[in-house]
């Protein structure tokens, strides 16, 4: 077996363990706060009902009312009639949570509303924060050698640019392609999608989610009567992950980049190289059959008088 195989049967045993990682904790999320949710859907139902019965609504009622959809808006449940048909823990949108948990994102629009939902997301985001990075880094590693290393050597070979040259030539061409492919293109999906969302709207979601602000003042799928609400959250779950790797691609790009141009020996930072493991040599080395006596010299110290002392210089 290969070691390119052997690397591509590792990283997608990682990709395969993160979603069932994420399929997990959608279940178990699901199943603690769904209930909760509902008992403060039909608390919040019969604080209107009598409300409304009032024949007479004085200050303090009023306050009471609106302290109550408040602390119920926080949570993600509201008063309107046409947004509690929904609910905010079925399987797809506890996948979303998840995701936007463990990628660091974190919209605030949904929080576990029981203490054992809370202390789950500690555990859960303890082990799913790092594992999600280490995610990162493993596909990241892999796409290197297709998308930055081989096209700059391709630069270098068949326009005979520097490497330098090349270098910059090619993190403009990916930072162009990145900001059409992750920002430009997904925002007018966004602004078509979100009637609400204009287009500079939907550019400042993608990048607040993609640089991992998470503001929350834009989610996706969260107007009532939303059309394949299931499917288009899982679609912006695959967008984030994608996302984030190309955004993580970028930033080692660029650090290849500064390699080149002699920033990181500069500042004294660690350099960018590529990975050892995902090259083979050209010709295999075979072991050298080493005398009797060069191993003998190899294990026994140096004579003391063929070292170099202080009495040993000329002066």
């Amino acid at each position: 077996m290969s070691t390119a195989f052997k690397a591509c049967f590792v990283l997608s045993g990682f990709i395969l363990a993160y979603i069932t990682y994420l399929l997990l904790g959608a279940l178990v999320f699901s199943a603690i706060e769904r209930p909760v949710e509902e008992t403060l859907k039909s608390d919040l139902s019969a604080l209107k009902a009598e409300f409304l019965n009032l024949s007479c609504i004085n200050a303090t009622a009023l306050e009471v009312f609106l302290e109550e959809v408040l602390r119920a808006n926080k949570y993600g449940v509201s008063v309107l009639e046409n947004a509690t048909v929904r609910t905010n823990w079925d399987l797809a949108s506890s996948l979303f949570f998840a995701n936007t948990m463990v990628t660091t994102v974190g919209y605030g629009h949904t929080t576990p509303l029981s203490d054992a939902g809370k202390a789950f997301s500690i555990v859960y985001a303890l082990i799913g924060v790092p594992f999600t990075m280490l995610v990162l880094t493993a596909c990241v590693q892999r796409l290197m050698h297709p998308l930055t290393y081989g096209p700059i050597s391709m630069c270098q070979r068949r326009a005979g640019l520097q490497p330098r040259t090349a270098s910059v030539v090619h993190f403009i061409v990916l930072l162009f392609l990145v900001v059409l492919g992750f920002f430009v293109l997904p925002a007018l999906v966004f602004s078509a999608i979100e009637e609400t969302w204009s287009f500079l709207d939907a550019f400042y979601f993608c990048f607040i989610s993609l640089c991992t602000i998470g503001l929350g003042d834009f989610v996706p799928a969260e107007k009532p009567g939303q059309r394949l609400r299931a499917l288009y959250k899982i679609s912006v779950m695959v967008y984030l992950f994608v996302g984030l790797m190309v955004m993580f691609l970028v930033l080692r790009t660029f650090h290849k980049l500064a390699d080149v141009h002699g920033w990181t020996a500069f500042f004294q930072l660690p350099s960018c190289e590529e990975e050892d493991e995902d090259k083979e040599p050209i010709i295999e080395r075979e072991p050298d059959d080493e005398s009797p006596e060069a191993e003998k010299a190899s294990i026994n110290p140096l004579d003391p008088s063929s070292q170099v002392s202080y009495n040993s210089i000329n002066r």
